[in-house]
């Protein structure tokens, strides 16, 4: 596991779990304390350090790789990866495209490429939207009762980012069939942003609102909550396209690999109500 965020630290999790041996690589350990309680070998290292990199890698069988997509970090991973003779990688990823407009997009595609390249068996997990990025939306649903986002009307398959996680943990425990597959995990629905906000309604016992915001408004609206400023436009490009259809899709990726449905946008605004009350 390259990096211990929401992905990767509850793939980690659900393989602990499983009594399977799982290794994160984390710049400080200390904020992965909870995935060393959890029986995860938490090892500090830097995805810009060859050293630690091949340290944390030595003896692994298979990767997840996930991380903020820096070509020059993942690369570094794959490249440790041929090095240690690892049997297959993991790669969560995202709508990757050379000519999209968005940075990060474009990001993937080198990352993919140089993957596929490899030479190592592999697997590239293209997800829909995370429902878990609602969350920086909490704030404002819990003091102004809404939220605004320039989404507009557009439909999105949004997933439940420990269904990522699950998908991901469960290939690795048996890579065999999906080596050189691309899956596009999703929800089982799309839904709109004022879908969303009636879903939230419902769950909270109280109205929520969806107003539609311009692009500067987005991004302006996720600098305020902490969000870095190249990320906020990057985010707030890939909003804006939600609004033209780019995400209007579903598949059963996630059902046919987990032998389950995957979670709906109401389970997930039910397990996090706390975060927007």
């Amino acid at each position: 596991m390259t990096t211990a965020g929401k992905v990767g630290a509850e793939a980690a999790r659900t393989l602990a779990r499983q009594g399977r041996p799982v290794r994160v690589i984390a710049r400080d350990p200390a904020k992965a304390a909870a995935l060393a309680r959890a029986g995860v070998d938490v090892v500090t290292g830097d995805l810009t350090s060859r050293d630690s990199i091949d340290a944390a890698i030595r003896d692994v069988r298979a990767v997840i790789l996930v991380s903020p997509a820096i070509p020059a970090q993942e690369i570094a991973v794959i490249d440790s990866a041929v090095r240690a003779g690892v049997a297959h990688v993991v790669k969560v990823t995202s709508k990757a495209s050379a000519g999209s407009p968005i940075a990060r997009r474009r990001d993937q595609t080198a990352i993919e490429d140089r993957l596929i390249a490899s030479g190592l068996a592999y697997t590239l997990l293209r997800n829909n939207a995370y429902m878990q990025n609602l969350l920086m939306l909490g704030r404002a649903v819990s003091t102004t009762g809404g939220f605004g986002s320039a989404a507009g009307d557009g439909r999105i398959g949004m997933i439940d980012s420990r269904d990522v996680a699950a998908v991901a943990a469960a290939i690795v425990t048996a890579p065999e069939p999906h080596a050189g597959r691309t899956y596009w995990p999703s929800g089982p629905a799309t839904l709109s942003y004022a879908d969303a906000a009636a879903e939230l309604s419902w769950v909270l016992g109280r109205p929520v609102t969806f107003r539609p915001l311009t692009f500067e408004q987005q991004r302006q609206d996720m600098v305020d909550v902490g969000v870095p400023e190249h990320i906020a436009h990057m985010n707030s490009q890939a909003v804006s396209l939600f609004a033209e259809g780019d995400s209007d899709w579903t598949t059963d990726d996630v059902p046919t690999i987990l032998g389950r449905p995957a979670r709906t946008f109401r389970q997930f605004a039910e397990d996090h109500a706390a975060a927007f009350a």
